[in-house]
């Protein structure tokens, strides 16, 4: 059943929370790094905040590591050393805020389950299907530098980016009438907007399916299940974006299921807009976070449904050691051993150092 407390899909935000929004996806890098409204923990801007932050619990190393096992099983170190806070805004009771969350070597791991394993997976849907024709068959050449020469590869190692850059192979619409054919590096460095695993969401009837959805991928849930033990991971999108991209204000209200929403940040900063509307005189109240790979945000109680949006992709913010990604990485005594992070991908080396990628779990039935 679905919850009683879910608000109408068809409701649109508050207009001062759609003001906060405008004004975050038009500010510079310079005055986001100034702006004192934003909270941003690296910075330390979250001093600004103290009286209205407070640390709600600790996710300890120990439970890292053990829910962290089955990403990085062939790294040099399956441990994690570090504990992390988990923090909560009084305005906003239920949003837990987690800096910090992943290491380096889950976050690189992660990231190559996401764009290597689930993207070639057939079963997962992206925005490109509406469209056009997608050539699995490519996902499963064996990375290669020149776009004369490929040869099969097996399952495992599947991953659009094996192809070179310059491959003659193309997408072919489905209405040739409408659409033009796309190249791989067309695919891969524009169009690709989001995939979907697990429970496959129509964004046209904004409903999921009644048909029996894949499967989702076990080691991903088994992460997301063990740090938020309160849901149980059944769909999830993952966002791509390049600076100038943004996310509009909206409520996830398809679920039913009112179990939190999990989101999880890898590669350039993003500023994360959330607001709820005061029920005493309609007004809204709002909350700006610069996000950073490896945070993470849970979204539950009473602020499930509150309105949230990515007003700005902020360029030139991507760590370092994550930057070169699909290649071999540059730092890798900082990440381990990673899978995925492969010389075979040299000639992507760069794709990440502009991307923002964002990994949306929730439960779509209690």
């Amino acid at each position: 059943m679905p919850p009683t407390n879910r608000p109408d899909a068809n409701h649109k935000p508050p207009q001062d929370l759609r003001t906060v929004f405008k004004k975050y996806q038009k500010l510079s890098i310079g005055t986001v790094d100034n702006d004192p409204d934003v909270i941003d923990f690296i910075r330390g801007s979250v001093l600004m905040h103290d009286n209205s932050i407070r640390i709600v619990r600790t996710i300890t190393s120990a439970v890292l590591s053990e829910n962290s096992t089955e990403l990085i099983s062939n790294t040099n170190d399956t441990t994690v050393s570090s504990s992390v806070k988990v923090f909560e805004h009084c305005n906003f009771p239920g949003i837990e805020i987690i800096p910090n969350l992943l290491p380096c070597k889950v976050q690189l791991s992660l990231l190559s389950r996401l764009l290597h394993r689930e993207l070639a997976n057939s079963q997962h849907k992206t925005n490109i299907h509406t469209h056009y024709h997608v050539p699995y068959e490519l996902s499963r050449s064996t990375p290669y530098r020149s776009p004369s020469t490929r040869t099969q590869s097996s399952e495992e190692g599947a991953s659009f980016f094996n192809c070179h850059p310059q491959c003659p192979d193309t997408f072919s619409p489905l209405s040739s009438e409408e659409h033009k054919p796309i190249t791989v590096t067309q695919f891969l460095c524009k169009k690709l907007r989001w995939i979907t695993l697990g429970g496959q969401y129509d964004w046209t009837r904004k409903v999921y399916p009644q048909e029996i959805p894949p499967p989702f991928p076990q080691d991903v849930g088994n992460l997301v299940r063990g740090l938020f033990p309160n849901m149980t991971p059944e769909a999830a999108i993952v966002n791509i974006y390049s600076p100038g991209d943004t996310l509009s204000l909206h409520r996830d209200v398809s679920e039913d299921s009112d179990q939190g929403l999990v989101s999880i940040s890898l590669g350039c900063d993003g500023l994360f807009v959330v607001g709820m509307r005061e029920e005493k005189d309609g007004h809204a109240r709002s909350m700006v976070l610069r996000l950073r790979s490896g945070d993470a945000v849970c979204m539950s109680g009473p602020s499930r449904y509150a309105w949230h949006g990515v007003s700005q992709i902020i360029p030139g913010t991507c760590p370092r050691w994550l930057q070169s990604w699909p290649a071999s990485l540059e730092e890798p005594e900082e990440a381990g051993n990673v899978e995925g992070a492969s010389n075979g991908r040299e000639a992507w080396r760069g794709w990440m150092a502009t991307k923002r990628i964002n990994l949306n779990v929730r439960q779509m039935n209690d």
